[in-house]
């Protein structure tokens, strides 16, 4: 039944005409002037074209106005921008305000959900939201509980919403979606409750569902072609995913999809990752567990899988696998090739051949990494594609009670996901990164719906014998894998990277500082210290012929968890608590937009 079920499925895709481009949405994206996605791009380049500000000037920056969101807890994500008017986000309640830039700001309109506040303990790692989305004259915002509401972007009038999980089985939301031609693409959280994640499309028009593709179970769940979607150049097999897990387990299986999506219009495919299997203790779940810790490569229209890269197979210490893929065209020797680079919470940076899945470059960004010796680049090999795993800190061969020490990175990734940005004139990713380092220690745990489903006691740490600091701002060769510089920092660095054409990159601080540095060297060029922590993404838009550079700032997420939720107990918040306890001598909770300018 299972195999008929999927022919028909694929029958019937082929038989749906591919929807038109959206030549709207197309063309606001490539006006500089705005940000209409929380990405900049649909290649999540996070790169502006605007050089008014530059590396010569950047040092005059002035504040030029402020905003309050009248929330606390950790804000994540940037405003919008749209012809004159700038939409703000917040953690829960996620309240929306619509601001006229043509007024000082004036609020235009304001939207604030009514949402059940019993949501707020089962989201992981606070009540973070990473922003909303324009397209075709709708603000589109997925909610904590996860309702998927399009706003008109005049008047915040709803135009129709969805419900796309259920918080009672410990389904959440805390990303942005992907509006691409007539759908939105949306993810889901939950990993730590065992929820059988997936990514699912709406129509942008009226909210219907048109299709949804899980993360594990049968093929049909994952809309996948058993001899056409490939991994490593060969096709997946029948079956692929439910072999690589004992009986149902796949039904609490976790990888979830709460991360980034980029979007290839040539190719026409959608990229995006997969987190990490539930529970987090690795013996409870023989097997690779696949598709979670995984790359993926979708067909937006019908959802048909065309090629998947399973970064960290049987995943042993929470390396979720949903950090953003940056779409590049680049040489490869002395061939251009359509390129994508992920920064995974592992601790790997890996380049592929976005058409084809070919994986072209597999190198660790931060030196500390020893989880694994490195990934195996050799095509004859049995482990070819695999990470090659260092027994003493595999919590797997080390067993269940026994507690792991020294594992490097923490469960929090060498980056998670605050996303990197990418330079066209450098050819360099700039990357925000931890590090840090922990002790895992797995127990058994069991499965109840909407309870956690976690199974692990977590330390962490700054990484020993390095200079003192849990961070690194870095500048990234994504074609040869290599560093090319690093300016530590005491705090892991939890905002998203700008970089411009004027030559600058912008980052922010957990301290709470908006930095600016040069993109050929990381020398830094301006810093300000806003009123709190920064885990939001610095954006930059054109007003009047006048470049301003905007940043949220408001600290929490998972780093700031302690401060967010008022936690005491170091390994509350999975283990992020003690590892960050010193956060509180140097910010404090707050919610607030910050713009600068050069002064007139």
């Amino acid at each position: 039944m299972r195999a008929v079920h999927l022919l028909a499925l694929g029958a019937g895709m082929a038989a749906a005409a591919p929807a038109i481009a959206n030549e709207d949405l197309m063309k606001q994206i490539n006006n500089p002037a705005q940000q209409v996605l929380q990405t900049v791009d649909y290649a999540n380049t996070r790169y502006s074209k605007l050089d008014q500000i530059n590396a010569g000037n950047v040092k005059n920056l002035q504040v030029a106005w402020t905003f309050s969101t009248g929330v606390l807890r950790g804000h994540e994500g940037s405003p919008l921008v749209v012809g004159n008017m700038m939409y703000v986000h917040t953690p829960f309640p996620n309240i929306v305000y619509a601001l006229d830039l043509d007024q000082e700001g004036k609020i235009a309109w304001k939207y604030e959900p009514k949402q059940d506040p019993s949501v707020i303990p089962v989201m992981c790692c606070d009540t973070v939201n990473r922003g909303l989305a324009y397209a075709d004259g709708a603000i589109l915002l997925h909610q904590a509980d996860t309702t998927l509401v399009s706003l008109d972007a005049k008047t915040g009038k709803v135009n129709w919403s969805v419900v796309n999980g259920d918080p009672k089985k410990g389904e959440t939301n805390t990303a942005t979606v992907l509006p691409v031609k007539d759908k939105v693409i949306v993810g889901i959280s939950g990993g730590e409750f065992g929820v059988n994640c997936h990514v699912t499309a709406y129509d942008l028009k009226s909210g219907k569902k048109v299709w949804r593709g899980h993360s594990q179970g049968p093929d049909a769940d994952m809309i996948m072609d058993p001899e056409k979607t490939t991994s490593l150049g060969k096709p997946v097999g029948k079956d692929s995913s439910l072999k690589t897990w004992e009986g149902d387990q796949w039904k609490t299986g976790g990888g979830c999809t709460w991360g980034w999506f980029s979007y290839d219009p040539k190719l026409d495919l959608m990229y995006y990752g997969s987190g990490n299997p539930s529970t987090w203790n690795p013996k409870q779940r023989p097997g690779d567990n696949k598709w979670s810790m995984t790359i993926w490569a979708r067909n937006p229209d019908t959802g048909m899988t065309k090629w998947v890269y399973q970064m960290t197979p049987h995943d042993e210490w929470d390396y979720d696998g949903i950090n953003e893929m940056i779409l590049t065209d680049q040489k490869v020797g002395d061939k251009e090739r359509p390129l994508l680079t992920h920064f995974d919470r592992n601790g790997f940076g890996y380049t592929l051949d976005r058409a084809t899945g070919e994986l072209l470059v597999a190198e660790k960004y931060d030196p500390v990494v020893n989880w694994a010796t490195k990934v195996d680049m050799d095509k004859g090999s049995k482990t070819y594609g695999r990470p090659l795993v260092v027994s003493k800190y595999s919590t797997e061969q080390n067993g269940e009670d026994v507690n792991s020490k020294g594992i490097c990175p923490a469960a929090l990734g060498s980056k998670d996901q605050q996303p990197a940005a990418y330079s066209p004139k450098t050819q360099l990713f700039y990357v925000p990164t931890n590090h840090v380092c922990m002790d895992y220690e797995p127990f058994k745990v069991s499965y109840t719906p909407g309870q956690p489903y976690v199974g692990a006691t977590l330390s962490m740490y700054p990484a020993p014998n390095s200079h003192g600091g849990m961070g690194n701002f870095i500048a990234w060769d994504g074609v040869n894998g290599k560093i090319k510089w690093s300016n530590p920092e005491q705090f892991s660095v939890w905002s998203g990277a700008l970089a411009t054409a004027g030559d600058v990159v912008f980052y922010g601080t957990l301290e709470g500082y908006l930095k600016a540095v040069d993109s050929k060297s990381g020398k830094e060029l301006y810093k300000f210290k806003t009123p709190s922590g920064i885990i939001g993404n610095v954006m930059t838009y054109q007003h009047k012929g006048k470049q301003f550079v905007g940043v949220l700032s408001g600290v929490g997420g998972w780093a700031g968890i302690g401060l967010a939720a008022g936690l005491t107990d170091p390994n509350a918040g999975l283990g992020a608590v003690g590892g960050y306890a010193a956060l509180s001598n140097y910010t404090n909770l707050g919610g607030q937009l910050t713009v600068f300018a050069l002064p007139n």
